[in-house]
């Protein structure tokens, strides 16, 4: 799919739309279990979404940005953001529970009267992935335009984040803008990088990541070195998580379930790593690739962090996302 304009492409683009949307949920919800050590304990390795698989802030932030630019019709701008959040995270109580530290401070300094880019960059841990893990929908109403994705999720990234948490949410909007057109995984991970500054954290470790991945022969090979190399103490950052996700999803090929399954077993930040990898890999391959039992799980958010997202169905996001696309184009 090199365009949108033609009708041929519409229910190819709208297919796309909702796989990568749904793949960041599934990817989410199967990497909350494969790092929980019940499950873990009990299959050893996840190879499903298990009994009490549901959403994490990773699918539930991705559907409040979703919901931001759905309700500005793609226009956005940070007073757009800032009502947004109070609309939908103040105004219901605040974020609950499963929420990274810097969201968590961004509500908090938005409830002192603070605006973005104080927002983030006054914040506790804003340089972690959890920009990056919602910026999707950012990609999605930016399709084959991935400057202007990253114009826009440098938008919405500073209302939480700063340095490395923006650059990580620029590359993935990026990604995902021209995973949704025919790239391959190694053009998809190039247009991320685009964004990330040569001489910070983040920029250093992908790099050394992808040097990794490109002289090994299989994940097998890569994988002991993506964790004791990129590890960081305490807590896992964007130069962590970030090259972590896009190494697994390279060393897979872009294959959704393959994907999946290194992602969701990868320990760590394994929810967010999988988030990542399973919208990159939506994107590409289309719905088909998800069995239809994990869509319907996953579809409408468990909002155990924001309320409101319980009440959205992802599929119905997707649909309205691309209707605005095509609505500006």
């Amino acid at each position: 799919m090199n365009t949108i304009d033609s009708p041929d492409h519409h229910g190819d683009f709208l297919d796309r739309a909702k796989a990568c949307l749904l793949g960041l949920a599934v990817g989410d919800a199967f990497g909350d279990l494969g790092r929980s050590d019940s499950y873990r304990q009990r299959y050893g390795i996840i190879t499903e979404l298990y009994e009490g698989a549901k959403s994490t802030d990773d699918t539930e932030f991705a559907v409040l940005t979703a919901q931001t630019l759905i309700d500005c019709r793609g226009n956005l701008t940070s007073e757009h953001l800032v009502a947004s959040w109070k609309k939908y995270i103040l105004e219901q109580g605040g974020a609950k529970a499963r929420g990274g530290k810097p969201l968590y401070g961004a509500v908090a300094n938005l409830e002192r009267g603070w605006l973005p880019p104080r927002t983030g960059r006054d914040n506790v841990q804003n340089n972690d992935d959890g920009a990056a893990m919602r910026i999707a929908p950012v990609g999605i109403m930016c399709v084959g335009n991935p400057a202007r994705a990253a114009a826009l999720a440098a938008i919405e990234a500073e209302i939480s984040h700063a340095n490395d948490g923006i650059w990580g949410a620029q590359a993935v909007a990026a990604s995902v803008a021209v995973a949704l057109t025919d790239a391959t995984p190694e053009e998809i991970i190039a247009a991320g990088r685009e964004y990330i500054p040569v001489d910070s954290w983040l920029g250093r470790t992908l790099d050394h990541t992808m040097t990794l991945c490109q002289q090994a022969n299989s994940i097998e090979e890569v994988w002991e070195r993506l964790h004791s190399d990129l590890w960081t103490p305490v807590h896992s950052m964007a130069a962590e998580a970030l090259p972590q996700a896009y190494a697994v999803f390279y060393m897979t090929g872009g294959d959704f379930r393959k994907g999946l399954f290194w992602a969701g077993n990868f320990g760590r930040d394994a929810d967010t790593i999988s988030a990542v990898v399973g919208a990159l890999s939506g994107a590409i391959h289309g719905t088909a690739v998800i069995p239809p039992a994990w869509i319907e799980k996953v579809r409408r958010p468990a909002g155990v962090c924001l309320a409101f997202a319980a009440q959205r169905d992802i599929v119905e996001i997707a649909e309205q996302l691309v209707e605005i696309v095509y609505e500006l184009a």
